[in-house]
């Protein structure tokens, strides 16, 4: 296979001491008002964080831009270590669950299921690549990228949504991973421990950062590639590729067909609020098409191939008495039962399944960490690590109080935050296309609000594009909507979108408010 590509923060060293440049790893701590004293607390806690950082690769650098001094020389080996993070971290077992939303709640036909995911994956995939090129170009976070485009304070709305976001993906993953540990098992473990157990090893994992990060993805596609593919050849032969759709009337039928296509959207299109995150240490010079493809094609390659296995798996829930019942106590259940002819081989490879869910959580934790310190100037003098504990230890509690209601959260809550980030990513192309073509940004004075925009005619967009998203959609709180005149049941964003367009456009000539 030849040696793993390099990461681009473990080559990154630290200036010597009289170089002025802060290092890759930290930054200078935010100084004290002059009128206020440190306290004997306030200085343990400083010197207790100063040991903590001192841990050898652990990064301490939170929302600091990452100066072209400090990022790493292009190479072939850090390209394919971009490529493999994105498809590495989604070879996800709760990425392959979407795929049940197809047959088993939309009631769709299995090539109908089968469209409608690799189209919808496809636009959700562009959509977080074109976010992750501004990492390269800009040395920015993709929250502190949005000052840029909404202004300093505008910006904070997306990025405490983005919080959430992460929040309710993750408290799915960790659902998903404790009840297939429990299945593996047996049923002898309980949900509740493998939550637990899923939650200790991303924390662990998130709280050093990107250099253990980057290590860990390095490889951990390897054994989900391999187990997944015994998936496929175990439970292949129960697929039901004749599957049709119970439904006689074309409205509802379309509608469904447009429901689940707009999830399937929405899965990759998530990675979009945070695509930035993780490749600013590429050097400024890096071709935004590369950046572009190596993201699209590692999301889509590795999305589509779970959204496929997925839709394979609920085909055959109809017709196999067995795959009914599992699914009936859990979707993870459903995914071990697809091991169930390799008997205690089966269970190891359900264990490995569950492990690798850990790699699609730690982005979205490391992310979510330096969310917090975006949303103001208190949350930055919080050190990201501490907000990774606080956010792995909430998303644990809400994990275990909705352990029992896996499809509500996922199909109801996580369905309506997916429409916001498709506003943003709008904002941000208008923004590019037609005002920055040709013009670019000072990218240094990141937290310099005199130099970035007002942005109310962004922020006026975003929320127009969601008073056009909650008229669009047919939800179990919203049942007064457009959908309803149109005679179709379930949500979609596709509305709120088109208003969102256009109304962005009217307020385009307005955009320096």
């Amino acid at each position: 296979m030849g040696p793993p590509p390099p990461d681009p923060e473990a080559e990154a060293k630290p200036p010597s001491p009289p170089d002025p440049t802060p290092s890759t790893f930290s930054e200078p701590p935010i100084p004290l008002p002059p009128t206020v004293q440190p306290s004997p607390f306030l200085s343990t806690l400083r010197r207790l964080n100063t040991r903590i950082e001192s841990f050898s690769g652990f990064e301490a650098r939170g929302i600091a831009r990452v100066p072209p001094s400090e990022r790493r020389a292009p190479s072939r080996l850090a390209d394919l270590q971009l490529f493999l993070l994105w498809f590495g971290a989604n070879l996800s077992a709760n990425n392959i669950t979407t795929g049940f939303f197809g047959p088993l709640v939309f009631n769709l036909g299995f090539m109908d299921s089968v469209a409608c995911s690799i189209g919808g994956c496809f636009v959700g995939c562009v959509s977080a690549g074109y976010m992750a090129v501004w990492g390269p170009a800009s040395g920015n976070r993709t929250m502190v990228v949005l000052r840029f485009f909404m202004g300093y304070w505008p910006a904070k709305g997306p990025c405490a949504l983005n919080v959430v976001l992460v929040g309710g993906y993750l408290t799915v993953a960790f659902i998903i991973a404790g009840q297939i540990l429990s299945a593996v098992s047996g049923g002898t473990m309980g949900v509740a421990v493998g939550i637990v157990v899923v939650a200790v090893v991303c924390w662990v994992v998130a709280v050093f950062g990107m250099f253990i990060f980057h290590e860990y993805e390095r490889y951990a596609w390897i054994p989900q590639i391999l187990v997944l593919a015994i998936l496929v050849g175990s439970a292949g032969p129960h697929f039901n590729a004749d599957l049709v759709s119970p439904i006689t009337d074309t409205a509802t039928l379309a509608a469904n067909r447009l429901s689940f296509f707009s999830l399937c959207v929405y899965l990759p299109n998530s990675w979009a609020p945070a695509a930035s995150d993780y490749n600013v240490y590429y050097p400024e010079t890096t071709p935004k098409p590369k950046v572009f493809l190596l993201t699209v094609t590692g999301l889509f390659l590795s999305i589509s191939f779970d959204f496929l296995l997925g839709i394979g798996l609920a085909s055959g829930v109809p017709s196999n008495p067995a795959w009914a019942d599992a699914f009936a106590t859990s979707a993870g259940w459903l995914l071990i039962e697809g091991y169930a002819g390799l008997a205690g081989f089966g269970r190891v490879c359900g264990a490995v399944v569950a492990l690798g869910i850990i790699s699609n959580c730690i982005p979205g934790v490391y992310s979510a960490s330096l969310g917090m310190q975006v949303l103001g100037r208190y949350g930055q003098v919080v050190p990201r690590w501490v907000w990774t504990c606080v956010i792995v230890v909430v998303v644990l509690i809400l994990a275990l109080a909705g352990r029992d209601n896996l499809l509500v959260i996922f199909g109801n809550f996580l369905a309506l935050m997916g429409y916001w980030a498709e506003f943003m990513v709008m904002i941000v192309l208008e923004e590019h296309v037609l005002f920055r073509w040709n013009r670019g940004f000072d990218w240094a004075r990141w937290e310099d609000k005199k130099y970035l925009p007002v942005g109310v005619a962004a922020f006026v967009a975003f929320l127009l594009g969601w008073a056009g998203a909650i008229l669009g959609m047919y939800q179990v709180w919203d049942v007064v909507g457009l959908r309803v005149y149109a005679h179709l049941l379930p949500s979609d964003a596709v509305a709120g979108a088109e208003g969102h367009w256009e109304m962005k456009q009217a307020l385009g000539p307005h955009r320096k408010v």
